[in-house]
């Protein structure tokens, strides 16, 4: 419970919450609190798009970064993360909250990106023949390290005080490892306000991590809207189309080429594998995780079994699972990435990127693209304009990596393995609250997404629902 504060210590001005990032989109997550004369930012994501828009958005805040106390980080995907080190650089100098997961999470996922950072900026730099003034990268793996420094790992359902009369809890968001949705208590001289910013929610049924936890009660809960009008196809049988897709491809003798983001998916992908592997349902053929990102996230999953389902966290604890073993491999360097390449016979091979734009796989489509005898097996929602959208479309041909290929091998899309709640599951959690939550805000979600799932709440009794715009200010 909070300690009511004296009417002298009181602030008078009621809490507020500025949207800036992720509004009517679904990138670069970043909402802005002010409460008892405190700046408090909720996550600070990276925004991801063309490269020049991009680096423009990501590089100035539309605040003072100096000005922001406190920092409070939902989960450890880049689009929710990804611009912390920038923030920093720029002269933040507080502390950042985060569950105990997610501090692991954070050193592999920041040092990743700045390693892009800082590759981007010497490509381009090379494009150019080096004509001044060069491009610097976003941010480098000091500023990732200044982060580091400053992460305060907060449990699920502790109350942490960050500034007189104020304070948060995290609840598991069930979305990837150490995601949580962030419950936050403010005092003002009329009282007290409760804001929920449910960060990404995951779906249910999905197996891996704990479940959803009940979404708080709040004055004004910020949602997630991915998905806010689709159903996602039955996880049983995109399952079963999956290990259909493997035994075809390995009675042809072929390779099943597996694109897999290395946070989340990949893991979920390879728990899957292995069940289809002890139940007899795909053939006992080498599974290989070639990506040393998947590999040291895979390692964070281990140290937090009690983030786990229970049964998962058991077999972790035994020394089998999502690490390896059980007929799984990881691959780490880029010597033994090239001898895969090269090995015979039919084998799984699971590598990021999820969308088939750069990563490991990209190696491995150019070798097996126009060979019938394999497959592309996509598990991953495949945006306009990526590769893996291409390799999707009823042509012979597919253009990556600047020339058009032939493109022979099968290709499968699995749309069912999402880790993003749909509609049926935002009714589920959202239910329990009807009468209990004042307004609710749709944000992380395209238009016609949020749209829909606003129009549905509304039509289920909640009656103060909107989609807000970039820069919206909202009483709390």
């Amino acid at each position: 419970m909070i300690t009511k504060l004296s009417a002298d210590a009181a602030w008078d001005a009621e809490p507020t919450l500025t949207f800036w990032g992720a509004a009517s989109s679904v990138s670069g997550s970043m909402h802005l609190v002010e409460a008892a004369g405190k700046q408090i930012l909720l996550d600070c994501g990276m925004y991801q798009g063309r490269r020049e828009e991009a680096r423009q958005r990501n590089s100035h805040f539309p605040f003072h970064p100096e000005q922001i106390d406190s920092l409070i980080i939902s989960h450890a995907h880049i689009d929710h993360c990804g611009n912390v080190p920038t923030l920093v650089k720029q002269g933040y100098a507080g502390k950042i909250y985060v569950t105990p997961p997610t501090f692991d999470l954070l050193k592999v996922m920041l040092n990743d990106s700045a390693k892009i950072q800082e590759e981007d900026a010497a490509h381009i730099n090379i494009a150019r023949n080096y004509v001044e003034p060069w491009v610097q990268p976003l941010y480098t793996f000091a500023d990732v390290d200044k982060v580091l420094d400053r992460l305060v790992s907060v449990p699920y359902g502790r109350e942490t005080k960050i500034a007189p009369g104020v304070t948060f809890t995290f609840a598991e968001a069930g979305h990837i490892l150490g995601s949580a949705m962030v419950s936050m208590n403010m005092e003002y001289a009329g009282g007290i306000r409760r804001l929920t910013f449910t960060g990404d929610l995951g779906r249910r049924g999905i197996p891996l991590l704990k479940p959803t936890a009940p979404i708080p009660e709040a004055d004004l809960l910020v949602c997630e809207s991915t998905y806010g009008n689709r159903i996602h196809a039955s996880l049983d049988d995109t399952i079963e189309k999956l290990y259909a897709a493997i035994r075809m491809t390995m009675d042809r003798g072929g390779k099943a080429l597996i694109p897999a983001f290395s946070l989340g998916r990949t893991q979920l992908i390879v728990h899957f594998l292995q069940l289809g592997l002890r139940a007899g349902k795909i053939p006992k053929v080498p599974i290989y995780v070639d990506s040393p990102l998947a590999a040291d996230i895979s390692e964070v999953y281990r140290s937090h079994p009690n983030a786990l389902d229970p049964i998962v966290a058991e077999a972790v604890r035994e020394g089998h699972g999502i690490l390896g073993g059980d007929g799984v491999q990881f691959v780490r360097s880029f010597e033994a990435s090239t001898e895969l390449g090269l090995r015979p016979g039919p084998h799984i091979i699971i590598a990021s990127s999820g969308m088939c734009d750069a990563g490991r796989i990209v190696s491995h489509l150019k070798q097996n693209v126009d060979d019938p005898r394999s497959t592309v097996i996509l598990v991953s929602y495949q945006a306009s304009n990526t590769t893996g959208r291409r390799l999707m479309e009823p042509k012979p041909t597919v253009f990556f990596q600047g020339k058009e290929w032939n493109k022979w091998l099968e290709v499968v899309h699995l749309d069912g393995f999402s880790g993003h709640a749909d509609t049926h599951d935002f009714l589920a959690y959202l239910a329990p609250l009807q009468g209990k939550v004042g307004k609710v805000r749709l944000i992380h979600g395209e238009r016609d997404q949020s749209d829909a799932l606003a129009a549905t709440l509304r039509e289920h009794g909640f009656s103060d629902v909107v989609v807000p715009q970039p820069g919206d200010r909202e009483l709390i």
